[in-house]
Parts: structure tokens; C-alpha cells; sequence
């Protein structure tokens, strides 16, 4: 007999994205996305693995693109 499992989501990490961002005034990492109210309260309760704006940092992608 088959299921029908739904593949979970990878949960998306902050610390991998591209807006996560360090902020000298605050002290504290921030994500630099204008979040709505849901998004933030998401984001402070560490739910963030349905992101809309999640955007994985390479950064090393401006060497590749020079290769």
C-alpha cells in the first residue's frame, strides 16, 4: 500500500542569507528584509523555513563569474 508523504522543506538558516546582516548600531545580527508583522515575529521565533525573501549567500559568487 503507497503513501502519500509530502517531502518536508529544508529549514532555510538565516546565517546562510543573503540579508542577514550584522548591524554595528545594534550589535546583533538583523535580517535587512522589510518583514511584515507575521514574517518578524516568524523571524524572532526562529520559524524561518518558509521565508519568501530567503536568498542563499555565495560569496564567492563575483570570482566565479570572473573565472
Amino acid at each position: 500500500m503507497a503513501t502519500n508523504r509530502a517531502t518536508p522543506k529544508k529549514p532555510r538558516n538565516c546565517e546562510t542569507c543573503e540579508f542577514y546582516d550584522y548591524d554595528e548600531e545594534l550589535d546583533a545580527y538583523v535580517c535587512d528584509m522589510r518583514l511584515d508583522e507575521d514574517e518578524m515575529a516568524d523571524f524572532l521565533g526562529r520559524d524561518t523555513g518558509n521565508c519568501p525573501y530567503y536568498r542563499f549567500y555565495d560569496e564567492y559568487k563575483s570570482v566565479h563569474k570572473q573565472i
